[in-house]
C-alpha cells in the first residue's frame, strides 16, 4: 500500500530518462509515453539525441535523453524535470541542470564507481555535492537487481544489461501509480518474435515496480489529474510518422496513388521508413541514389500522375534546389518535407532549429515562387502533411513543408480522424469542355493549369524546365511572354490565400498592444508562454502561422491593430526578416535562439518582459 501522507496530486508532471546511447533510454521514454496517452494524459515529449554516432561509453558526449510532459494543459515537454532518472554519472552531469530543485534524482548507484565518476570528469567522489544539488536522491542498485530478476534466465551478463532500461521504466511507472498492463502490453508487440527477451523484459519491469513499493517511504509518489478526452481512438504518435500518415490520408482522398523519392538523412529518414513499410495502402516507396535523384523520380511520378513526395533535411533541400525550380516552371504537384535540423553543413544533425525558411522561401534561381507551409505540432504534422498535399494537387504547385528536429522526434496523444472531418481533395484534371484544342498551360479562373495524366487519348504533351508560351505552350524566348509567364506563376501561389483559413489570434486580454507570433514547432513553447504572461497581468495576444507562402489573406489586417509584434523563433530571425519586407508598417521585434534547442518558457517569458520593459 502506497503511504496516502506521501502521495503528491499535480495536474502535469515532467519525467526524463537519461543514460548512454545504449542505454534504451528512448524506448523507455516512448514507452512511458504510450502508457500515459492511455490513460487520458496530454503528452508532450523530446527525444535528445547525442551528436555522435557512437560515443565513448559513459562519455559526456555520448548521454541521450527522453523527456516527456504528461498530465493536464500541456503544451511543452517542460522547462524542468520533476524526476530525472540517470543511469551513469555523465547522465546527471548532463541532465541534473534540467531538475527542478524539488524534484527527484533516480540514479542507478552500481554506475556510480570511481572509474565511472572519472569518465564523467567529476574530480571528487562525491557527485551530488559537486553538482550542488539540492534535490531528493534515490541511489537504486539497478545492476544488481536485474541480475537477480535474470539469474535463472540463461542470459549473458551482456544480454541482461539491456534490460536494464525496463528496471527504471518500472520504478518511474511506480512512482505515479501507473499500471503495467499498457508497458507490458507495448513489451509484447515489440518482442512478438522474441518471447525470451519478451519474458525477461518483462521480468525486469516488474522487479522495478515492486522495488519502488518497497522504498515507498522514503520518496514521494504522484498523482495525476485527468479529465476525459474527446471520445475517440488515441494513439501516441511522432511528426515523421504523423507526416507519413498525412501524406497517406491525402492520396486516399484525391484518388492519385502516393510516391516517395527520397535519400536517408537525420532527422526525416523515419519518413522514408514509414512509408516503405506502406505497400499494403499502395504507396511507392523508393530510396534513391542521392537526394538530387530523390526529388527527380518524385517530379516524373508527378507528371505521371501521382501525388509525388520528397523528404530530407537542410543540407538535402539545397541540393534538390534547381530540381524544385524544374517543378516550379514545369508546374507539378509536388510535396518536398524538411525536417530542419543545426547548420550549416552537417552543423548539429540531432538537433533542432528553424534556420531553413529562406532556403524554402527563396533558394532557387530566378523569379521561382512557390507555397511554404511549416507544422505546429507533432499530431500538427498530420495536418499539415495534409494541406500541403491537397494545395499541391488542387493547386499545381510545388509545396515546401517544414518540419523541424523537435517536432518530428517529439510525440503527442493524437486522436485519429473521422473521415469526415477531412474534405476530399479534387485533383485540377483537364475538364471535359476544354480537351478540344487543350494545351498544357491552358489556366482555370485561378490561374491553375490543368492536369493530364499521360496515357489520356488527345492530350499527350511534354514539360520542361523551358519556357513555354502563355497562350500556345510552345518553347517561347519572347521577353514579353517571359514576365506575363513570371506573373503569372506568382500569382498562382497568391490566389492560394482565398484557399487556406485567416490566421486565428489568441486573445489574452481586452486591448492587448502586444502581440506574440511565432511559425512551426515553436508553438507550444509560444502558447504555454501566453498563458504564462497573461497569468501574470501582462495583457498579450498570441498567434501562430502555418501558412507562410502565401501568407493568410488577413495577415496584415491583424498584425497592423498591434502597438508591436513580438516574433519568436529558433534562428536569428527569418520570419521577422521576411514579414519586415511585406509589411514595413508594422513594428516588429524578435526573440531569437540559435542553440539546437528548443526555447524553454521562461525565456520567451522573459524576453517578452524584456522587450516591454526597453520602451
Amino acid at each position: 500500500m502506497l503511504d496516502k501522507t506521501n502521495v503528491k496530486f499535480r495536474q502535469s508532471i515532467v519525467v526524463r530518462f537519461s543514460g548512454d546511447s545504449g542505454d534504451g533510454m528512448q524506448l523507455a521514454g516512448t514507452i512511458f509515453s504510450n502508457v500515459s496517452a492511455e490513460l487520458g494524459d496530454q503528452i508532450s515529449t523530446f527525444p535528445d539525441y547525442p551528436a555522435e554516432v557512437r560515443a565513448p561509453q559513459g562519455s559526456l558526449s555520448g548521454v541521450s535523453g527522453f523527456q516527456v510532459h504528461f498530465g493536464l494543459g500541456v503544451h511543452t515537454p517542460g522547462d524542468e524535470c520533476d524526476v530525472l532518472v540517470a543511469m551513469n554519472p555523465a547522465a546527471l552531469k548532463q541532465n541534473v541542470g534540467f531538475l527542478s530543485r524539488r524534484g527527484v534524482a533516480i540514479v542507478d548507484i552500481d554506475s556510480f564507481k570511481k572509474s565511472d565518476l572519472q569518465k564523467a570528469q567529476f574530480t571528487t567522489d562525491d557527485p551530488y555535492t559537486e553538482l550542488g544539488m539540492k534535490s531528493q536522491v534515490v541511489e537504486v542498485p539497478m545492476t544488481e537487481l536485474v541480475k537477480a530478476a535474470l539469474a535463472d534466465s540463461g542470459m549473458d551478463f551482456k544480454a541482461q544489461m539491456k534490460c536494464r532500461n525496463m528496471l527504471a521504466l518500472g520504478l518511474v511507472c511506480w512512482l505515479f501509480n501507473m499500471p503495467l498492463d499498457g508497458a507490458l502490453s507495448y513489451l509484447k508487440n515489440k518482442f512478438e518474435k522474441k518471447p525470451a527477451v519478451y519474458e525477461a523484459n518483462a521480468k525486469v519491469i516488474r522487479a522495478g515496480y515492486d522495488y519502488g513499493h518497497n522504498i515507498h517511504a522514503s520518496v514521494s509518489t504522484y498523482r495525476i489529474e485527468t479529465e476525459h478526452a474527446r471520445p475517440g481512438t488515441y494513439t501516441d504518435v511522432n511528426g515523421n510518422k504523423a507526416t507519413a500518415w498525412g501524406l497517406i490520408y491525402a492520396s486516399e482522398k484525391s484518388g492519385r496513388p502516393l510516391f516517395l523519392g527520397s535519400y536517408p538523412i537525420t532527422p526525416a529518414t523515419d519518413i522514408l521508413h514509414e512509408l516503405a513499410k506502406r505497400r499494403d495502402l499502395g504507396v511507392k516507396a523508393c530510396q534513391m541514389e542521392d537526394e538530387i535523384g530523390g526529388i527527380c523520380s518524385a517530379i516524373g511520378a508527378a507528371y505521371a500522375g501521382h501525388l509525388a513526395v520528397t523528404s530530407t533535411s537542410g543540407p538535402g533541400l539545397a541540393l534538390k534546389s534547381e530540381a524544385l525550380g524544374l517543378a516550379v516552371m514545369a508546374e507539378v504537384p509536388l510535396v518536398a518535407i524538411d525536417v530542419m535540423r543545426g547548420g550549416p553543413s552537417t552543423g548539429l544533425p540531432t538537433k533542432t532549429e528553424q534556420t531553413d525558411l529562406l532556403q524554402a522561401l527563396y533558394g532557387r534561381s530566378g523569379e521561382c515562387p512557390l507555397v511554404v507551409i511549416a507544422a505546429l505540432s507533432p499530431t500538427d504534422c498530420f495536418h499539415s502533411a495534409f494541406e500541403a498535399a491537397r494545395i499541391a494537387i488542387e493547386h499545381m504547385t510545388p509545396v515546401v513543408l517544414l518540419t523541424d528536429a523537435f517536432i518530428a522526434n517529439g510525440s503527442s496523444a493524437w486522436r485519429i480522424p473521422d473521415d469526415d472531418e477531412y474534405p476530399e481533395i479534387h485533383p485540377n484534371y483537364v475538364p471535359d469542355d476544354k480537351r478540344e484544342g487543350w494545351r498544357p498551360y491552358l489556366r482555370d479562373e485561378r490561374m491553375v493549369r490543368y492536369w493530364a495524366i499521360p496515357g489520356q487519348e488527345g492530350l499527350q504533351h511534354r514539360l520542361g524546365g523551358l519556357e513555354k508560351d502563355y497562350d500556345t505552350s510552345v518553347i517561347s524566348n519572347n521577353p514579353d511572354n517571359h514576365e506575363r509567364m513570371v506573373k503569372a506563376r506568382a500569382e498562382k501561389v497568391a490566389r492560394i490565400a482565398d484557399f487556406i483559413p485567416e490566421l486565428e489570434v489568441k486573445a489574452g486580454g481586452e486591448n492587448a498592444d502586444t502581440l506574440l507570433l511565432g511559425w512551426g514547432g515553436t508553438y507550444g513553447h509560444l502558447y504555454t508562454a501566453y498563458e504564462q504572461l497573461n497569468a501574470e497581468g501582462i495583457s498579450t495576444d498570441f498567434a501562430a502561422l502555418r501558412y507562410i507562402n502565401p501568407l493568410p489573406r488577413n495577415t496584415r489586417e491583424v498584425l497592423k491593430r498591434y502597438k508591436r509584434v513580438i516574433v519568436a523563433e529558433l534562428n536569428s530571425g527569418q520570419l521577422a526578416t521576411y514579414l519586415r519586407a511585406q509589411m514595413p508598417e508594422v513594428k516588429f521585434e524578435q526573440i531569437n535562439k540559435v542553440q539546437g534547442q528548443p526555447f524553454l518558457v521562461h525565456e520567451i517569458v522573459d524576453g517578452v518582459k524584456s522587450i516591454l520593459n526597453a520602451q
